[in-house]
């Protein structure tokens, strides 16, 4: 039996960071940022669904990832929109939009508008991959 609470957003640092490795944990539970270009998923064209990696929620479909040259995994839009929260991030003297599991409350990345990009939302969710698990279908 576990002394962690069900609801995962719940969970101390300490009871994350045994479920972690340190550099997830600083991405998901501290909103850091992997460097750009060198994610495991950010040239990935494998179908299938992109997963919260501190709880396995479905954020993602393959089919909604664009290429957007950034360095990061880019999506025009997540599976459901109760699947994500976003909330104003107004660190690094700038104002931006944070993406965050909806189950968990994890950091994943950002979310962008009006850059002009060819998509059917003219959006760019741009997420570590550090944050994502991709279940192949």
């Amino acid at each position: 039996m576990t002394d962690q609470p069900a609801d995962l957003s719940q969970l101390t640092d300490e009871q994350w960071r045994e479920r972690l490795t340190p550099q997830e944990f600083h991405v998901l539970r501290e909103a850091g940022t992997e460097r750009p270009f060198v994610g495991e998923y950010t040239d990935k064209t494998d179908v299938g669904v992109y997963r919260c990696r501190a709880c396995g929620a479905e954020l993602f479909r393959s089919t909604t990832k664009f290429e957007s040259h950034c360095g990061w995994p880019s999506f025009f839009s997540p599976l459901a929109g109760d699947r994500i929260i976003e909330r104003v991030d107004d660190s690094l003297g700038m104002t931006r939009t944070e993406v965050l599991c909806a189950n968990c409350h994890s950091h994943l990345g950002h979310v962008f508008a009006g850059e002009g990009y060819d998509t059917p939302t003219d959006l760019r969710y741009c997420i570590n991959s550090i944050s994502l698990t991709f279940e192949a279908e």
